[in-house]
């Protein structure tokens, strides 16, 4: 028997597990080295067995590539890199058996919010409802790719990448906004061919890469995606629903000249300094949110910003998730569009700058995740780690009180107190992992 060949297996691009979604949102730049890695991530063993050569000669064997050979690299991906996603033909509600639809031809555009267009993406995303076919939700919609976008623009039938340009416009490129598709209607191969997503948001201030929202192979997702597509790039045309309004700004409300687009995620966030957190603060204030800033708002992210963040979000109804204190793409995009709701004097206990409304991660109170704890990163989590230690006995490395940057002082006595655990190796790397803060903040 030959012997085994060991490869590195990593998980896919879009895993949703608690600590991939975490590190994508604060680090998404991750191919450097940053990030830490999916928690299952591991090198498996890939045994190759012996099989003698009248065998091979009767039938040849089909190789199996480990799961990160699949993975598409990027626009250019040819097609069949990336799963293939049928779609139905233009049905009723809940199939040929269901609600009677409209008459051919006629064409009714319900109105609806980019917010809401977004929140019922989500929710297929966080239910992550299978792909397929042949099978509708609860509330009617085929769960294949065009099925889903007639779900969030709530259509009032499932309707196929063959008729959905009736209930839209074309725009272009610059013109894009969540809630808009791309559409690929592949007139050769129309149900086997075809595609359409939704999009959310830029991902990157070059435009190059945005968020999707879809429904394919085995279910929604939720992703960063090469402009226009993995394949078929260039035949993928931008659609605006005829319905959409911008929410308490009113239908059809343009984006103001020369505002600046989303981003990206990188920039906000414990550690993060540039104008883009200055420009987010300015536009929290005229919607409401000056009573979270003591100090104007500046260039460098503080709690304030964080907190003044999360009452614009909660002012949309959004919760959890959704209203996390870190702008994502339709956050700033109903700021800079003057877009939903302003947010309300008063406001709920839940959004009150501060240390004490630092978010809890990996079920851990008070854990803040590792964000704050990287090189040149400046937060108050940082002083409040570093009091902790000077109080268990492991100050020895300051030479000065404990501040809120980041420091080798800070690492060295982590890492003292990681090996007083009896930790070893990556568990002692001298960065606060949620186990090292629960020990740390124990009475």
């Amino acid at each position: 028997m030959e012997s085994p060949v060991f490869e590195e297996i990593d998980p896919a691009d879009d895993c949703d597990c608690p600590g991939c979604a975490h590190w994508r949102r604060v680090l998404p730049h991750s191919r450097t080295g940053r990030f830490p890695g999916h928690p299952a991530a591991h090198r498996t063993a890939l045994v190759v067995a012996a099989v003698t050569s009248a065998a091979v000669a009767a039938s040849a064997v089909p190789a199996v590539a480990a799961p990160s050979a699949q993975r598409p690299a990027g626009p250019d991906v040819p097609a069949g890199e990336e799963p293939a996603t049928p779609q139905g033909k233009r049905a009723p509600l809940y199939g040929p058996g269901g609600r009677a639809t409209l008459p051919a031809g006629l064409v009714r555009a319900p109105a609806i919010t980019r917010a809401d267009i977004i929140e019922r993406a989500r929710n297929w995303v966080t239910r992550k409802v299978p792909y397929d076919v042949a099978s509708y939700e609860a509330d009617g919609y085929r769960q294949d790719c065009s099925g889903y976008v007639s779900m969030a623009w709530r259509l009032p039938a499932n309707e196929w990448t063959g008729s959905l340009g009736k209930y839209a416009e074309r725009i272009t490129k610059d013109e894009l906004r969540p809630g808009d598709i791309l559409l690929f209607h592949d007139a050769s191969s129309p149900y086997g061919g075809s595609h359409v997503v939704l999009f959310g948001g830029w991902a990157d201030t070059a435009r190059s890469r945005y968020v999707a929202y879809e429904q394919t192979l085995p279910h929604t997702r939720r992703k960063t995606t090469p402009y226009a597509y993995w394949n078929n790039s260039a035949r993928y045309v931008p659609y605006r629903y005829k319905g959409v309004t911008d929410g308490a700004a009113g239908a059809g409300t343009p984006r103001p000249a020369g505002r600046t687009p989303f981003p990206g995620v990188a920039h906000f966030g414990p550690g993060a300094e540039n104008e883009y957190v200055a420009e987010l603060g300015r536009m929290l204030v005229a919607r409401g949110a000056g009573r979270f800033y003591p100090t104007p708002p500046g260039p460098r992210w503080t709690d304030a910003d964080r907190a003044a963040t999360r009452a614009f979000q909660e002012a949309q109804g959004w919760r959890g998730a959704a209203a996390d204190g870190l702008p994502g793409p339709l956050t700033w995009e109903l700021l800079v569009a003057g877009g939903g709701r302003d947010i309300q004097s008063g406001g709920s206990a839940s959004v009150t700058a501060g240390p004490s409304s630092a978010p809890s991660s990996h079920g851990v109170p008070g854990y803040p995740g590792r964000a704050p704890f990287r090189p040149g990163a400046v937060s108050d989590h940082v002083t409040r780690l570093g009091g902790q230690l000077v109080k268990k006995g492991f100050g020895r490395y300051y030479t000065q009180g404990p501040g809120p940057r980041w420091s080798e002082a800070d690492r060295r006595n982590v890492e003292a107190f990681q090996r007083a655990q009896g930790w070893r190796g990556g568990a002692a790397d001298g960065y606060p992992g949620p186990e090292t803060w629960r020990r740390l903040f124990l009475s």
